[in-house]
């Protein structure tokens, strides 16, 4: 399209103020107030058809007496007339675009742009010198559920919204004329916007048609026929047809000039979607609730809307909230507003009632450092000026304050995310626990509630260690609940529980769901992952309850964190049971007091069963009821012998036997999928093809466990007594189920769980079978209902959980194996009886289900090795930096994912072509604790394998970051002593416009102001600061060990870096222009990625600067 000549603000300016000086200072003054709220075309237009007004009356007045004025009169609007526009006005809910042109994405949105210009200069013949301007107003999040909701695709939601994304950018990049706007999520938003644009555009000078693409709504009618009352402005307006029925509908009836669907608009209207969005597998979250009080009554109730709408808010409207942003400071800003709100209701509620109630308010402000150490790895962190808000709801008196309930969630979002899961929907379940409360009638704490809006967990815990540490009430703290989310979907976990006390309370929550396993399992340390939790027990010496939502936590710190894809329910269901574990903590009735001499660790056996089912006994019970079961079984076992083979053995030797039959079939299904791993892997170059479902690997392995057992009691047929085999299973299950409990481990109860109806089935087997010996089929039903329901009800949690973590374990670690062995483990007990039924129908049977088995293995091989690891909702996780070494002055792109999938090199090396220096990728970096280019993942970065790819400094490029906000390390105090072998130093570290800034150094480090016990010997050391926006420095005292053999002139090399904190994409895209040659660069790879991935990547793209200083 040919660029289209405007008359510009400064020639009207120019020419009026030529015309008629005389008023000319007074219109620039009201262009100040013109400007407020529009766009600088619309100011110009206003101010030039005031000038025209202006220059008609003066015109009149004086036609006779100045003929060079009137001239001058008509030489304007001879001018205006050259300049005049076409607007194309279209309500985007209603006229929508045609789904082959969206799922083409950019291209697609070009296409649009190049068909819509074309019709409408065609039809209303216009010149190519003529302006043509296009706005589409739409709700872009609703607009996408509904299309996804009409047009199924395999990305679902997400991957529509990517792809209408990327056709909104090809659109609105084809011309700078053409205009998608998202006019927001709130009703009728685009519909006041284009009513708005539609009345000021009808009677504007310079407007020669509107094309009005709205008559999908017949609520345009009545502003039409005012415009079309207006004479010459009937003349302008253009209807243009989208739907077939517009044809024939009311908007015929107005008998104004139309223009035909240029083929770019549906011609039929699309299916509203439910209200709720329909999750890909049904969580048994609750029903949600948007009323704030129970219908008909003045009792109020946990709304999910409420919960929501500060989630919404906290992670769209405000962003990524990471540590020392702009973006956190305005959310610290937020939330003490929201705390405050929350006092004065709270006030109000008493001077009303005189209830025993007090709200108190406390923002913390601190610094401090604390040592932490994670996946083998010891870190020290510094944090400056960070902050807490906490609001106290007690009975107002001292003795209501002594001791207190702790409630913690986190404000800020770490570095790729904008958290809306993680954690701001719990910041919403928090304020919303609030308000129920005070809302209720006659509700007075017994014991008060600490409310702790923690403001930097993602920096590692620094916001509660400052809490723990340095907040006068921390010491009331008696327990601790933890709100977290490390997923999206189903119901919130209990997943720590640290004392029999609040294993107790959790008792009394509505709807419960957590497990002894799932605490063991966390405990262990298996889960790379880490919460506040740790920051309570460790400073506080408190116990708790720590709860997560951790279904589909594939979008755990992604991009997808956001509100349209939590599930509905997930809020009220947290929301509920957080208030009812407040209601009870806070009561007369809570342990809470007892607490304060301390708390009994937790021996308990607890796990929900069934929905809301939840059991909890001792471990003295179980040992007692397994014990007994054991007794059982073996009397059962002697009391219903049968006649073996051969015959004349004895019992436990028929009972060895079958023991080890079951013992190698039980091995078989842990080396069969272990093998199809291997297969995978090393020989079809296919790993992690089971990543995008979390129930994928159980189609992918479990054929191969079958086939295992299957294949390994081949030659035990006819050599063992199929009822041999029960009553083995049934000792070995039980016999376990003591042998793990007498150990303390909680989760014997599986084994239990299992082994119970096996045991009253084998003894009520009598009454279904025809002979003494034989097994009735109905046996095997009876058997393998509770061990497959309690199986399923453990392994799909376990699976959606450490599918989406194991595959982002790094590209080292033996993923493959890991989910096969976790499969097998959470498989086997699901089927205890699936080797005494091989043994039932002999060996030609036998053979025959090897075979079988062995095509369906074979299949499912076949099948995931066609199968691409990843898709839009499950995506790739990639990190990519863009390094300014300030010492060097060289620039490098650093490129590394989290796992270990086939295809990245291959990425990287079309990366490298596209945006490097060289045209192949180099060979894979080393990565170990030296690697300082990654030291803002430390210790996470031990998970990458990285790529360095060298870029292009820019031409006559001057570096900030050694010039005016010069990053720098010096020291301002330093002193030898070479008698007593030690150097004495506090170090300065100024790092304006930067965040997250690590140092790293080797020395014997003898004392420093980090903790109080550093290592005794010539280590590495990594430094890690965190700081609240606007905090640009800190400083370090340590003394080092000046030793003849590591370090003769005590001398220090310190290897430094920082992000940028305008250089993080996509978190900081609004003000993209402020991030340099990293944004600039991100802003086309990000594109590029996405069109080139198909948005099967997500990748955290951070600006860096680093250096070398030696000391």
């Amino acid at each position: 399209m040919p660029a289209i000549p405007q008359l510009t603000h400064s020639l009207r300016a120019r020419l009026f103020r030529d015309l008629h000086p005389g008023v000319f200072e007074v219109f620039m003054q009201r262009r100040d107030i013109y400007a407020k709220g529009k766009t600088e075309v619309e100011v110009n237009e206003d101010l030039y058809h005031e000038w025209v007004e202006e220059i008609k009356k003066d015109a009149d007045i004086s036609r006779d007496k100045n003929r060079e004025l009137k001239q001058n009169y008509e030489d304007l609007i001879s001018l205006a007339k050259t300049c005049t526009r076409t607007i194309v006005l279209i309500d985007g809910d209603g006229c929508i675009f045609n789904r082959d042109l969206v799922e083409r994405g950019g291209e697609g949105g070009r296409m649009a742009a190049s068909k819509l210009d074309k019709a409408v200069r065609g039809q209303l013949e216009l010149g190519d010198d003529e302006l043509v301007r296009v706005y589409v107003f739409l709700n872009r999040r609703q607009l996408c559920r509904t299309m996804a909701f009409n047009w199924p695709t395999a990305g679902g939601l997400c991957g529509l919204d990517h792809l209408f994304d990327r056709f909104i950018e090809g659109f609105n990049g084809w011309h700078p004329e053409f205009n998608i706007i998202d006019a927001g999520v709130e009703k009728q938003a685009a519909d006041l916007k284009v009513e708005s644009l539609l009345k000021s555009e009808g009677i504007a000078p310079c407007t020669k048609y509107i094309v009005f693409g709205g008559c999908h709504d017949h609520g345009y009618i009545p502003t039409l026929e005012s415009l079309k009352s207006r004479g010459r402005v009937k003349k302008r307006l253009v209807l243009l047809l989208s739907y077939d029925e517009t044809a024939s509908g009311p908007y015929r009836t107005l008998k104004l000039t139309t223009l035909e669907n240029p083929g770019i608009f549906l011609t039929h209207r699309l299916e509203s979607p439910p209200c709720a969005q329909p999750s890909r597998r049904r969580s048994n979250v609750n029903e949600a609730f948007n009323a704030r009080f129970k219908p008909g009554t003045n009792i109020p109730q946990i709304a999910e809307s409420e919960i929501l709408g500060v989630a919404r808010y906290l992670s769209e409207e405000i962003g990524y909230r990471t540590v020392g942003t702009e973006e956190h400071a305005a959310a610290d800003l937020w939330m003490v507003t929201q705390a405050n709100k929350i006092k004065e209701e709270c006030d109000n509620i008493v001077s009303k009632t005189g209830r025993k109630l007090q709200c108190e308010v406390s923002r913390q402000e601190g610094s401090g450092h604390h040592r932490f150490d994670m996946m083998g790895k010891r870190l020290y962190k510094t944090y400056n000026n960070l902050s807490n808000i906490i609001v106290r709801i007690s009975d107002g008196t001292d003795e209501g304050k002594e001791h207190a309930l702790l409630v913690n969630a986190h404000l800020d979002s770490t570095l790729p995310s904008p958290g809306a899961a993680d954690d701001a929907i719990s910041v919403g379940v928090m304020l919303e626990c609030m308000r129920v409360l005070l809302a209720t009638p006659d509700w007075s704490p017994r014991h008060a509630v600490l409310f702790l809006f923690n403001h930097a967990e993602e920096s590692l815990q620094d916001g509660s260690h400052l809490f723990s540490t340095q907040h006068p009430w921390a010491s009331t703290a008696r327990a601790v609940i933890n709100l977290e989310a490390a997923g999206t979907t189903g119901r919130e976990l209990l997943f720590q529980a640290t004392s029999e006390q609040m294993i107790e309370a959790y008792s009394h929550v509505p709807r419960p769901y957590g497990t002894v396993f799932a605490n063991e399992i966390f405990s262990s340390g298996i889960i790379l992952s880490d919460t506040d939790f740790r920051q309570f027990e460790q400073y506080l010496n408190i116990t708790g309850l720590d709860m997560a939502i951790v279904g589909n936590s594939y979008l755990y710190h992604m991009r997808k964190d956001l509100v349209e894809n939590i599930e509905p329910g997930v809020a009220q269901h947290m929301g509920e049971n957080a208030l009812a574990l407040i209601s009870y903590l806070a009561s007369d009735k809570s342990p809470i007091p007892d607490l304060a001499t301390g708390y009994t660790k937790p021996r308990t056996v607890y796990f929900t069963y069934i929905g809301r089912l939840f059991f909890s006994y001792s471990f003295a019970t179980a040992k007692i009821m397994y014990g007994l079961l054991f007794l059982a079984s073996v009397g059962l076992v002697k009391f219903t012998f049968a006649e073996p083979i051969p015959k004349g053995s004895g019992l436990w030797t028929v009972q060895g036997n079958a023991a080890k039959a079951t013992c190698l079939g039980v091995a078989a299904t842990f080396i069969a999928p272990n093998v199809v791993a291997v297969l995978m892997r090393n020989v079809l170059h296919k790993n992690l093809s089971w990543f995008s479902d979390p129930l994928a690997p159980i189609l992918l392995y479990g054929p191969a466990c079958l086939l295992g057992a299957l294949s390994s009691q081949y030659f035990f047929i006819g050599k063992i007594h199929e009822r041999t085999l029960w009553t083995s299973t049934l000792l070995m299950q039980t016999s376990v189920a003591l042998g793990l409990q007498w150990m303390d481990i909680g989760s014997a109860a599986i084994f239990f769980m299992s082994a119970l109806p096996l045991f009253f089935v084998v003894l009520f087997n009598t009454l279904f079978a025809s002979g003494s010996g034989d097994v009735a089929l109905i046996s095997y039903a009876l058997g393998q209902v509770f061990p497959v329901l309690t199986s399923s009800l453990l392994a799909i949690p376990t699976l959606e959980v450490f599918v989406p973590l194991t595959g982002r374990m790094g590209a080292e670690a033996p993923a493959d194996h890991i989910i096969a062995i976790l499969v097998t483990i959470l498989g086997a007990p699901a089927f205890p009886l699936a080797i005494p039924l091989m043994h039932r129908f002999g060996k030609q049977a036998l053979l025959r289900g090897i075979i079988v088995t062995s095509i369906v293995a074979a299949a499912s091989i076949a099948f995931f090795s066609a199968k691409e690891p990843y898709d839009v909702m499950h995506q790739k996780r990639i990190f990519i930096l863009h390094m300014e070494n300030v010492t060097t002055s060289e620039h490098h792109l650093h490129l590394a994912a989290s796992d270990g999938a086939p295809g990245f090199e291959l990425l990287v090396d079309d990366i490298v072509r596209e945006f490097g220096t060289t045209d192949h990728a180099p060979a894979p970096v080393d990565m170990n604790d030296h690697n300082s280019d990654w030291d803002s993942l430390y210790p996470f970065s031990a998970f990458l394998t990285p790529f360095k790819v060298p870029l292009a400094v820019p031409k006559n490029y001057v570096s900030p970051w050694a010039n005016e906000r010069k990053f720098s390390i010096y020291a301002i105090e330093d002193k030898k002593d070479l008698v007593g072998g030690t150097r004495t130093l506090k170090i300065k570290i100024d790092h304006p416009g930067l965040i997250w800034t690590v140092i790293a150094f080797d020395a014997h480090v003898l004392k420093w102001d980090l903790d109080d016990n550093p290592p005794d010997e010539f280590a590495r050391h990594h430094v890690k600061e965190a700081s609240f926006y606007g905090t640009d420095s800190y400083e370090l005292n340590l003394v080092i060990k000046i030793s003849p053999e590591t370090n003769p002139d005590g001398k220090l090399h310190i290897n430094y870096m920082g992000l940028q904190e305008k250089g993080i994409w996509p978190a900081k895209k609004a003000v993209k222009e402020q991030g340099g040659a990293a944004m600039e660069l991100f802003e086309r790879l990000d594109s590029w990625l996405d069109e080139t991935t198909g948005g099967t990547v997500d990748a955290l793209l951070m600006g860096c600067v680093g250096g070398v200083q030696e000391l």
